[in-house]
């Protein structure tokens, strides 16, 4: 079953810019800068988003000069696909199993 702390990190990937973001930190550390290019998102909404993954321990932020580089943090990344292979194994050994309630 799912935790709460992981019900927060499934939101962090729930947006699609958020994700895309993340597609691109797991290629190469990025700035603000950076990830305005690619994504074409405005500095501000990208801002807000950047703060929600950061929030929910998604990427790490270090400071350079005036800019702020993003890096994912792989190891969450890998918990979430962890709870995601645990119920997929749950549903496969209850379809295994034909289990289903009964209706009142």
């Amino acid at each position: 079953m799912l935790t709460s702390v992981d019900t927060d990190l499934i939101r962090a990937f729930a947006d699609p810019l958020r994700l895309q973001i993340v597609a691109l930190l797991a290629h190469e550390t990025l700035c603000t800068t950076h990830l305005v290019e690619e994504t074409c998102a405005r500095q501000t909404n990208l801002s807000n988003h950047l703060k929600v993954l950061r929030d929910a321990g998604v990427v790490d932020t270090e400071p350079c000069g005036r800019f702020t580089y993003y890096k994912l943090r792989p190891e969450v990344i890998e918990a979430v696909a962890g709870s995601f292979s645990g119920l997929a194994a749950t549903a496969r050994a209850t379809a295994a199993a034909d289990k289903k309630r009964a209706c009142p």
